[in-house]
């Protein structure tokens, strides 16, 4: 553990990049396997406003990754944060109580707040209004967005009191578990429910991607699905079910395309409806 930690306290840009870059080959490519729906849609086409939107993330994050450093720094140095303040423990435990807490602050209550404030819930929007998910909607997430994302990570590793090599394990983690449960992958039933008892499974994540309440606001989660379960925001549905999208936002056009979607926050506010 303490190699590990060591390595992502100093991990190379590149490695940042090879890990998102890989991540999305390795499950575009299991798309085309096991797929969960059929691809009726031009793949590549329909990854443009997504790799787009990717690339607005990391030009956001790039600068202000010195926020995360310093602050990261100085809880340190000065040992505060809820995992400073515990007993000591065994460094696999402090490390992963340290990632189980950014997941929580960082992805598990942005996400949530991001649904229950309505201009965020329209910033959020641009993530929900993708017809057909797949493993490139994971970083498809309006410049906005990114930004408030970021400031939760940020009080997440102020309040946690990470140090450095425990939050560039979570961030990697947190990409890398994005793009496998958006992925549209069919997994074995039984695997698939094994697995959302501790991550955030495939079938798990695309209820969350239903175009009707109230299973848009559910299972929030992005690494650990203990949170759902722990906050009761865990729903299943049968996945044959699911429509993909938000039905107060039809226009599947506009939803493609990079103009319409970078307006979209400023559009009026519609609630999705409620499924009978």
């Amino acid at each position: 553990m303490e190699q590990i930690i060591t390595y992502f306290e100093n991990i190379p840009a590149l490695h940042r990049s090879l890990i998102l870059v890989g991540g999305i080959t390795f499950f575009w490519v299991l798309e085309g396997i096991v797929p969960l729906f059929s691809v009726k849609y031009k793949k590549w086409r329909h990854s443009i406003p997504n790799f787009f939107f990717t690339l607005t993330t990391i030009i956001i994050n790039f600068p202000l990754a010195f926020l995360l450093l310093k602050t990261s720094d100085w809880t340190v140095e000065n040992q505060f944060g809820i995992i400073n303040w515990l007993p000591e423990m065994p460094l696999w435990l402090y490390v992963v109580l340290g990632v189980m807490l950014l997941d929580l602050i960082g992805a598990y209550t942005a996400h949530l707040v991001e649904h229950k404030v309505k201009p965020l819930w329209m910033v959020h929007l641009v993530h929900h209004s993708d017809h057909n998910v797949d493993t490139t909607t994971a970083n498809r997430h309006h410049p906005l967005e990114s930004l408030i994302r970021y400031t939760f990570t940020l009080i997440g590793v102020f309040i946690v009191g990470a140090p450095i090599g425990v939050i560039m394990l979570y961030q990697s983690l947190s990409v890398v578990l994005s793009q496998f449960n958006h992925a549209n992958i069919r997994l074995p039933k039984k695997v698939d429910n094994a697995i959302s008892w501790f991550i955030v499974s495939p079938d798990m994540h695309k209820v969350h991607h239903h175009y009707k309440l109230p299973y848009t606001d559910s299972n929030y989660g992005n690494i650990f699905s203990i949170w759902d379960r722990l906050f009761g925001t865990f729903m299943r549905m049968d996945v044959n079910s699911i429509v993909y999208g938000v039905d107060t936002f039809p226009d599947e056009k506009e939803n493609s395309s990079i103009m319409g979607l970078l307006k979209q926050p400023f559009h009026k506010y519609k609630r999705p409806t409620t499924e009978n």
